[in-house]
């Protein structure tokens, strides 16, 4: 397994935790970290007496909503000098324009959609700041995911451990499953786009 998540948060304690969904949230260099899987293992160590299930949902919480603020943030100000040029070598003025398009018509659905799928969540908030998404809304419907996101985790995880005798025997396979199923969707869209 990539990341044994049990390991990786008995070691980074409650200040790695919150740096890890920061990071995966919103900061480029983060897509590749575990979010769904950490949450849910974060949440399970809780109910066995290992961290403060309260500590995890506020940590989770902020570190979620500050680091998609800080993907927008890097989005609107770096985004539209990236695409300047009409046509530079990486980039077109025609993909500004269509991420402008974009988040006016689905920036509050993805923004809260973006949350449950890997790699897509890093980089939604910046698609966000690079489109232009009006903050406000952004900011709401950011809260809105975040919420969701971290606290649905965060307690299936706590309940699983509680619910469950022995539960610690199934962690590994379910956070596998839980790695799987979450980015079956990236995949997909990956393998359908291969085949075109």
């Amino acid at each position: 397994m990539l990341f044994d998540t049990v390991s990786l948060l008995e070691t980074v304690g409650y200040v790695g935790f919150f740096s890890i969904i920061f990071a995966e949230s919103g900061v480029l260099i983060g897509f590749f970290l575990p979010g769904d899987s950490l949450i849910f293992t974060a949440g399970f160590l809780a109910s066995q007496g290992i961290f403060d299930i309260a500590i995890i949902l506020i940590l989770g919480f902020l570190g979620a909503v500050l680091g998609d603020s800080f993907g927008y943030a890097f989005g609107k100000k770096i985004g539209p000098k990236l695409f300047f040029k009409e046509d530079s070598f990486f980039f077109h003025k025609k993909y500004l324009d269509s991420a402008k398009l974009f988040y006016a018509k689905h920036g509050r659905q993805t923004i809260i959609l973006a949350r449950f799928v890997p790699i897509v969540r890093t980089f939604a908030p910046i698609l966000a700041g690079v489109g232009q998404m009006k903050y406000s809304s952004f900011l709401l419907f950011n809260l809105v995911g975040g919420f969701i996101w971290v606290f649905l985790m965060a307690l299936l995880g706590y309940y699983f451990g509680t619910l469950i005798p022995n539960a610690d025997q199934y962690i590994l396979p379910i956070v596998l499953f839980i790695l799987i199923v979450s980015t079956m969707p990236t995949l997909i869209h990956i393998w359908k786009e291969l085949r075109r």
